[in-house]
């Protein structure tokens, strides 16, 4: 084929077309390759202020270290927004009474700096005596505070920040808990606990009465985005659906929720965002679950150091409130390939990665207790 192209009876023209099409084809070539690229952000040369004025504290529900693993190998080496963080440490997991934790106990760890039994919602034993969580304690303090999630208002995560139950089941007592305290936004599925309920009390009445703006679905440009009021999404019914089922809107969400709460309050805010379906990934051994779940929590994660990096005030954490599925990264089929394998469809006790990134993001070097990851927001704060 090339010894007819370059042969002595080829005429200039058909050369010229054959170097064009030649090099057409280089160019979608190349292409090909940086499809779905995302460029680095540049988290370079920026000038942190002493102490964070903003926390963004970022929950992979079910995401470990295997987890990461798989994702950084799916997407290829170096093109994870995980691959950037300068500062990594590990979270030991572990409730109070049982070596492996469930999400309530781990939230309870990170919102209030307590260990708990598993189930608890911000309650510590004996008496499941109520324990006041950063959100609460912040709010009183004159920040703003929010939450987005991909569950539910009222499971295990974000219930853990606003409060207190010593059942996670107790979703109908849960949504009452939102009543006491005033935050200033919430984007979650989950209406249903907030509305049809069986005591008849319509919450979203009783929020709209203490001044909230309320909106249903995933479209954000009718929302207060100017500061000027408080607001609540519930982005489904019930639980939301899955990313490779079309849910987009973690991502966009984040960002909105910082660029708005930074409105609210000049003394700062608190965020807790959670990508809640990486643990049904696993309880599913679902690896196509998996993967489309980690790949929205990466984009997420992206933009909260987008954000961070622009001002220059703002600690971004990102960790996990466990392991789940036992997931391992098995070699198959040559020596570059893997494959995901899982052993359990339940919670492990495996470590997990802490990343920060900001303002007294060293402080989260090292090995420690779930519980420490408040201790050092609250030290980062200088409370």
């Amino acid at each position: 084929m090339m010894k007819r192209l370059f042969s002595p009876h080829t005429n200039v023209s058909m050369l010229e077309t054959s170097k064009h099409w030649i090099m057409l084809l280089l160019v979608v070539f190349f292409s090909a390759c940086t499809v779905n690229r995302q460029p680095k952000v540049d988290l370079q040369n920026v000038q942190f202020s002493a102490r964070p004025k903003n926390i963004i504290l970022l929950i992979g529900d079910g995401m470990a270290l295997p987890q990461v693993s798989a994702h950084i190998y799916w997407k290829g080496v170096g093109e994870t927004i995980f691959e950037q963080f300068k500062v990594v440490g590990f979270h030991e997991s572990h409730s109070c009474r049982e070596l492996v934790t469930d999400s309530a106990a781990g939230a309870t760890a990170f919102s209030c700096g307590e260990k708990t039994t598993n189930g608890a919602i911000a309650v510590v034993p004996p008496k499941d005596k109520p324990c006041p969580t950063i959100l609460e304690d912040l709010c009183k303090d004159g920040f703003a505070t929010g939450m987005v999630v991909t569950c539910t208002a009222t499971h295990a995560t974000p219930a853990s920040f606003i409060a207190h139950r010593e059942l996670r089941a107790f979703t109908d007592e849960i949504a009452l808990d939102f009543m006491k305290t005033p935050f200033d936004c919430l984007i979650a599925g989950g209406a249903s606990n907030f509305e049809n309920r069986r005591d008849k009390i319509n919450l979203v009445d009783t929020l709209r009465q203490k001044g909230y703006v309320i909106r249903r679905g995933t479209a954000f440009n009718k929302l207060p985005l100017d500061g000027s009021k408080p607001f609540v999404v519930f982005t489904a019914e019930n639980e939301p659906p899955t990313a490779s089922a079309g849910r987009t809107y973690l991502p966009p969400a984040t960002k909105i929720a910082c660029e708005y709460l930074q409105k609210r309050s000049e003394k700062g805010f608190f965020l807790m965002v959670e990508g809640s379906q990486i643990d049904w990934a696993g309880h599913a051994n679902d690896r196509n679950y998996l993967r489309a779940e980690m790949e929205d929590f990466d984009k997420t994660v992206r933009n909260a150091l987008e954000f961070a990096a622009s001002n220059g005030e703002t600690l971004v954490i990102v960790t996990g409130d466990h392991e789940c599925g036992g997931l391992a990264l098995v070699q198959t089929q040559g020596k570059k390939r893997f494959e995901a394998v899982f052993s359990t469809r339940l919670h492990t006790a495996a470590m997990v990665p802490v990343y920060a990134y900001g303002p007294q993001a060293e402080l989260f070097l090292g090995t420690y207790q779930n519980t420490e990851i408040y201790n050092k927001m609250m030290e980062a704060l200088g409370k």
